[in-house]
């Protein structure tokens, strides 16, 4: 099954050609997030382009199991197995259980996602719900020689793993350089190595959350969870595992190294990140103030927000940037997206009021070709839209009498734009879905064709224009008259 999709692999650092392991089975692995606070838009970004992707493959006609893990243990705060159990942290914060924090934000996530419009994965697993498959893992890692066990606590031997594998194949780090930017390890440090992380980590006698192991009562590291649940459901080797670019250096690096450690090859055929999101042209984050939160966003209620964007403007606006290049938020940017989005979806309105002709001035087998080509060209988002907008002006120039039509490529049309911005961009209209306003708008054209066959002009040009300011055009035909988003 050869579809000539292209995907960049930041494994190879170059475009290739999809070849799944079995196809038409795809395995993808995408990291979920940590569940101890409200969801960002990093990580929104993240889950919308691989939904992008997920939808895409399956178009294509692939059957595809999308694995993305939920994070609900063994995540500390610092990369190097250091500060308290993210957890445990905000569990004392809010007086509440773990998994009571868990809970909160685990709903707070998938109630997002679906005001995004995303797909589910097919699998969810929890971290705490595989801890036997993360200690049997680590098991064989020790029994490879790759891990070992000091005082409870079990570390990967990253140099030792170095003498016979890449530890740092996905990024192209030296690692003689690594080593040197490393701190020395302190006098309480116990690793053998700068570079070791944790596998499994000792509970303390306050730990909120521990399990009982073959070397005391802990809790996992974070990264093993990946290796673990990638393992379980997609095999030891799958086709595609994806992530934020900030995973790549150590969470992606260390799945790497465990998978290797225990199978004695690559995890994924394919790695896919998507990259950083900046506010004003500075990196977003918490530390710097310009982080904001997706309800933030669709509320407006944020000192660098102007006004509040829709679910579905936000993510059209994502969509308009490729997944592997910096999306930059401006309240400009939004604004432009919002009547970019508002333009297409009135043109998809128009869909069921063009009228087709004998006649036919459009290719639109070509256009479509257009459309598959820019999403196998590494899911090129911008590119597909660009081709839309293209519809968009067929739309609108037909709706305008300026050129015509056959039914047959009108059919194909409506398919296309059904495809493409609503099954693959997963796209919806916001407004068309509320039947009181079609019911309202169809009631005032009636009140105003009665005005006009009573002569009664004045009612009729004060229902058009007042209509017309509030973003309603109507167009008066032959046929009676019809109403669009102006």
């Amino acid at each position: 099954m050869n579809t000539g999709l292209q995907l960049y692999n930041t494994l190879s650092r170059k475009k290739e050609l999809f070849q799944p392991l079995n196809a038409p089975n795809v395995g993808m692995y995408v990291c979920g997030p940590t569940v101890y606070s409200d969801v960002h838009l990093g990580n929104c970004r993240t889950f919308i382009s691989f939904d992008l992707i997920f939808r895409y493959l399956k178009y294509l006609g692939y059957k595809v199991r999308y694995v993305r893990n939920i994070t609900d243990a063994g995540h500390l705060e610092g990369d190097r197995d250091e500060g308290d159990d993210k957890f445990a942290k905000r569990a004392k914060l809010e007086q509440l259980e773990p998994m009571e924090i868990v809970q909160k934000y685990t709903l707070g996530f998938h109630d997002v996602l679906r005001m995004f419009n995303t797909l589910p994965p097919s699998i969810e697993p929890t971290a705490t719900g595989h801890i036997i498959e993360q200690i049997e893992m680590i098991k064989v890692i020790i029994e490879n020689g790759y891990g070992y066990e000091i005082g409870g606590n079990v570390y990967f031997d990253v140099e030792k793993y170095s003498k016979e594998y890449n530890y740092t194949i996905l990024t192209n780090r030296n690692l003689e350089d690594m080593l040197n930017n490393t701190r020395e390890l302190g006098g309480q440090d116990e690793k053998r190595g700068r570079l070791d992380f944790a596998l499994w980590i000792k509970a303390k006698p306050e730990t909120l959350m521990q399990w009982q192991s073959p070397w005391g009562m802990g809790f996992p590291g974070w990264h093993i969870e990946c290796s673990a649940m990638s393992a379980k459901y997609l095999g030891a080797e799958f086709d595609i595992h994806g992530g934020g670019m900030d995973l790549a250096a150590t969470h992606h690096t260390n799945e790497i190294a465990q998978s290797e450690a225990c199978s004695h090859h690559q995890p994924a055929r394919y790695w896919m990140h998507t990259n950083m999101l900046t506010v004003n042209g500075t990196r977003m984050s918490k530390s710097a103030g310009n982080g904001f939160l997706p309800l933030e966003l669709f509320s407006g209620d944020h000192p660098l927000l102007k006004k509040g964007y829709s679910p579905m403007t936000v993510k059209f606006f994502m969509l308009q940037a490729h997944y592997r290049s910096t999306l930059d938020f401006s309240n400009d940017a939004l604004d432009a997206s919002e009547k970019g989005f508002r333009r297409l979806m009135s043109a998809v309105g128009l869909l069921e009021k063009l009228t087709p002709s004998a006649e036919n001035d459009f290719d639109i087998a070509a256009l479509k070709d257009k459309c598959v080509a820019a999403m196998g060209d590494d899911f090129n988002s911008p590119v597909l839209i660009a081709e839309l907008f293209e519809a968009v002006r067929i739309i609108n120039t037909v709706y305008d009498g300026k050129a015509k039509i056959s039914s047959e490529a009108l059919t194909q049309l409506k398919q296309l734009m059904s495809d493409f911005v609503f099954d693959i961009l997963g796209l919806k209209d916001e407004e068309s879905s509320n039947t009181d306003l079609n019911g309202v708008l169809d009631m005032v054209i009636n009140l105003r064709s009665e005005a006009k066959a009573n002569k009664d002009y004045a009612t009729s040009d004060k229902i058009r224009i007042g209509l017309q300011e509030l973003g309603i055009q109507l167009k008066d035909s032959k046929e009676g008259t019809t109403w669009s988003k102006a």
